[in-house]
């Protein structure tokens, strides 16, 4: 399989790190505007997952990173991209600016074969979770948004919880700052976002519920959520309120998620019961580990606690992702 990535931010130059070393995917090529040698310097050195253990640079528009060489592109365009050319099979959008079905089918008329997002899409835009509704894809499918990190850790936790029936649900999203925050205050559009990320407990709007609802219609109108950005680089702690309709322990709980951990959702979910910080999940690959030493009941409402990095545990489902495209193609 021939991937290239558009967008070298945070997801993408991750994704990059981790594509040098997966069989039969080769990188050929990635599309930012930044200089190529600024791009070179921030692929080897990170400050959340540290140095690459090869040499990086560029040269004659290709970075060169241990042995593999890497097609370097400055196109704000997509249009002029040369993906027909590179024999494309798949490109992971990962800007953020080609979010809409006709704006990501842009890289489709420039010759990929299929689009990968890296967040939510538009409405038009199937948005298939992997290990929830992957099976929805079929060989016709041209572009696919794999939800985001939150939405990622939910689906299945929420899934799993209304076998036993939901009657409303509040999740709080505890989340590392982001790039869409500001280091110093500054004037944003979401005022909130506009302050110093590494200085506050800062509460954000998000679209996470509206996600939910598409992937879970049985719980429209049942859910509310909001993602509380806190003072760390890395990782998410993801704190769900919900209110049940049958009153069940907490050891019925835990036992449903454990052995969904170790079955249906082996890769995707997992359960712990050692006593973690957020730091303690840099680095896995699952899309939510459920902390069965802070789940709790009074009544019919339980509060469950998971964690999740959100880097390298959603760009591990992106990953899955092409592995499982691949026999589409």
């Amino acid at each position: 399989m021939r991937v290239a990535i558009n967008g070298m931010g945070r997801i993408g130059r991750l994704l990059s790190r981790r594509l040098l070393n997966e069989g039969g995917i080769e990188l050929v090529a990635v599309n930012d505007i930044m200089e190529p040698e600024n791009l070179a310097y921030l692929l080897k050195y990170d400050s959340v997952y540290g140095t690459l253990p090869y040499r990086v640079g560029y040269a004659d528009d290709h970075l060169s990173v241990g042995d593999k060489k890497i097609a370097v592109f400055r196109q704000e365009d997509p249009r002029e991209l040369p993906w027909a050319a590179l024999d494309i099979d798949i490109v992971l959008e990962c800007s953020g600016r080609f979010t809409k079905g006709d704006a990501a089918a842009i890289h489709l008329s420039a010759g990929a074969r299929k689009v990968l997002l890296s967040t939510t899409g538009s409405p038009d835009v199937p948005l298939l979770i992997y290990g929830f509704n992957q099976h929805v894809l079929n060989a016709d499918t041209a572009i696919v948004s794999p939800g985001g990190c939150m939405t990622n850790c939910s689906t299945h936790i929420l899934y799993l919880l209304n076998q036993i029936g939901i009657e409303s649900v509040q999740a709080n999203i505890l989340h590392s700052y982001t790039s869409r925050q500001e280091l110093v205050d500054a004037p944003h559009k979401q005022y909130r976002r506009g302050r110093a990320a590494a200085e506050s407990i800062i509460p954000v709007e998000i679209d996470l519920a509206g996600s939910l609802e598409r992937l879970l219609p049985a719980l429209k109108d049942k859910i509310a959520t909001v993602s509380t950005r806190v003072p760390v680089a890395n990782g998410a702690m993801a704190d769900f309120t919900v209110q049940l309709k049958t009153a069940t322990p907490a050891s019925e709980i835990n036992a449903l998620f454990f052995n969904a951990a170790r079955q249906e959702y082996k890769g995707i979910l997992d359960y712990t019961e050692e006593d973690l910080v957020s730091l303690d999940i840099k680095g896995d690959t699952h899309s939510c580990v459920v902390d069965g030493t802070l789940t709790s009941v009074v009544g019919r409402q339980v509060k469950l606690i998971a964690w999740f990095d959100n880097e390298y545990g959603y760009t591990s489902r992106m990953i899955d992702w092409l592995y499982y495209w691949k026999k589409f193609l």
